[in-house]
């Protein structure tokens, strides 16, 4: 099992297994959180403690849960509780977890494609 938590510790993340491969996006909102996202089905998340504000924007589809003591990014999740994949925040876990997983660069703010293939 691994980890991580936002700053002050409220909110804590569980997943099984460490990501292999995370995402560093440019998009508008991505860019600014400056998050890496690794992709789970919301079965694998355990997600406990402290309360998440959310922020949505745009088609709002997607939302981006925050704590609400600190304020770190924790995960995104989709609206469309049927879809089978959220985002983790895993600059929360520690460094050593992410050690081996590759860095995909996705060209979230235009093309929608990755960068790095």
């Amino acid at each position: 099992m691994v980890e991580g938590s936002c700053h002050c510790g409220a909110v804590r993340l569980q997943v099984d297994d460490a990501p292999t491969e995370v995402t560093d996006c440019n998009c508008s909102i991505c860019r600014r959180y400056g998050v890496l996202w690794a992709y789970y089905a919301p079965g694998q998340v355990r997600i406990a403690g402290g309360a998440t504000d959310i922020y949505m924007w745009s088609d709002r589809t997607l939302e981006f849960h925050r704590c609400a003591v600190c304020g770190c990014v924790t995960h995104w999740a989709p609206v469309d509780k049927t879809q089978e994949r959220m985002g983790v925040n895993v600059r929360l876990m520690e460094p050593q977890v992410l050690a081996g997983a590759r860095v995909r660069r996705l060209d979230g703010a235009d093309t929608w494609e990755f960068l790095d293939d």
